[in-house]
């Protein structure tokens, strides 16, 4: 559907977490008044019905994803995820837990957030979500030759590997990668030739209490890479945490800010 200037400028000051839910629904209103062109006046109707009834919007949770599947030439492996840490948090009945906690109506920031990322772009934000899960494939180096072609060298964009060219028990070349700076984005691995780089481990990274808002918060990484069942597991202890020590809706990564012992405590139950 075609948009008029003015109500394009206009939905671009609704704030992002809600901008995408906003004009779907704009869209959908203006196309069942038999509308072809969304004005500004469309936007702002709209908009006011959408804000006085947020409450009736809220589910306890917000799970927001990148392309993957649907067309993201990034992505590392295709599972289901997605749908599974769906089921785990309508299990856990967030919006029950929030309607007792917080007094009044309930607004989309009260929400709990997880965002699910194809590959370390991160198009969907995790570093800013409560629980952020990255896809990771965690390269190593064979005992196949290389043939110094470059290509891994030419694909990082991190500048995480360089050709050793000293000799070494007969062989001429062999790829270095330095772990500090890798993202474990897999493309070196795809790129290889020779299998020469293949990979270790495939997964998830995942980050936990980050946030925007008054006070931001850049969510911490958890070591390591772990499996679906593995992040299902994380996921239900954070949620767990949050339940037991969260007081008037208060966010989980203020909770996890304050308590230093979180994070650690959660690390190591998952020695990497």
């Amino acid at each position: 559907m075609k948009w008029e200037k003015d109500a394009q400028k206009a939905i671009q000051k609704v704030p992002f977490f809600v901008r995408k839910k906003v004009k779907a629904r704009v869209e959908k209103e203006a196309g069942n008044a038999g509308k072809i062109i969304v004005s500004l006046a469309d936007v702002k109707a709209t908009q006011n019905r959408f804000l006085n009834k947020m409450d009736a919007e809220i589910k306890g949770y917000q799970l927001d994803a990148c392309f993957g599947s649907n067309g993201c030439p990034n992505q590392i492996f295709s599972s289901e995820i997605q749908s599974n840490v769906e089921a785990l948090l309508k299990k856990e009945d967030l919006l029950g837990f929030l309607r007792k906690q917080v007094k009044g109506d309930l607004k989309f920031h009260h929400e709990f957030r997880i965002t699910v990322s194809d590959c370390p772009n991160a198009c969907s934000q995790p570093q800013i979500k409560d629980i952020g899960i990255i896809g990771a494939q965690r390269p190593f180096i064979t005992e196949i030759d290389c043939i110094g072609c470059m290509e891994c060298v030419n694909i990082c964009k991190e500048g995480a590997i360089s050709i050793d060219s000293t000799k070494n028990n007969g062989v001429e070349s062999q790829p270095v990668i330095d772990f500090q700076i890798c993202v474990k984005c897999g493309q070196c691995i795809d790129v290889c030739p020779t299998k020469t780089i293949d990979t270790d481990k495939m997964g998830y990274r995942i980050l936990v209490g980050g946030k925007l808002g008054r006070h931001p918060r850049l969510a911490e990484e958890l070591p390591g890479i772990y499996s679906e069942t593995e992040v299902l597991d994380v996921i239900r202890q954070c949620i767990r945490y949050y339940k037991t020590n969260s007081q008037n809706g208060e966010r989980f990564a203020e909770i996890v800010s304050k308590d230093k012992s979180f994070v650690p405590e959660l690390i190591a139950e998952y020695p990497k």
